[in-house]
């Protein structure tokens, strides 16, 4: 009998050894500036920020929605920066292209230097579903410097995903960002025109 239990005993230190060492990899995603046509040259500049998130989606782990009233945290999977300031960092590129100025720059690196216009985005709603689609919802506001006049607007966008990888979420969220930086760079453009 005591050999038995020292033969148990074995079999599961070696069973816990085996299970410790096949921990799978992080893979870490970041969200990409789209390919858009070159907007016409301009000398306008352009402050992002602030960009805020859900909390239940402000962490390091991606986090997918299982179901109507549940998400899913995947240990294994994350965002490389934090997913307010990857969305800062998209957005201010997809404005040097739609815009066609590079003076745009995120807000905490200009808080003291006065810009022609600032946009602040407030991100309602950031879900992943893989397979399925990702989904964004944001209300932003785009405000002149120079005498205060303000734009707000909402932008929802739903891209599908037709493979279930954390790629092509990543892919499809870069995608309804460029929808939110298409929307943004429509109101500099109005507001730009109506105080000329």
């Amino acid at each position: 009998m005591i050999h038995f239990v020292k033969i148990a005993a074995a079999f599961v230190l070696v069973a816990l050894a085996t299970g410790c060492g096949s921990t799978p990899p992080s893979r870490f995603y970041t969200l990409s500036a789209a390919s858009a046509p070159a907007g016409t040259p301009s000398n306008l500049s352009v402050v992002v920020g602030p960009v805020s998130v859900p909390a239940e989606v402000d962490r390091p782990q991606i986090v997918i929605t299982t179901g109507p009233n549940q998400v899913g945290l995947d240990e294994f999977n994350r965002w490389a920066a934090p997913l307010q300031n990857n969305i800062s960092r998209v957005v201010a590129e997809n404005l040097v292209v739609m815009l066609g100025t590079p003076r745009v720059t995120l807000f905490l690196q200009t808080a003291s230097a006065a810009a022609d216009y600032q946009a602040a985005v407030e991100v309602q709603r950031f879900d992943s579903i893989p397979g399925e689609a990702a989904a964004l919802d944001a209300v932003w506001t785009v405000r002149r410097s120079k005498d205060g006049k303000t734009e707000t607007g909402r932008t929802t966008a739903r891209e599908s995903v037709q493979e279930k990888s954390y790629d092509a979420l990543a892919a499809a969220h870069s995608r309804a960002l460029a929808r939110l930086s298409q929307d943004i760079a429509a109101a500099v453009r109005a507001l730009e025109r109506s105080g000329q």
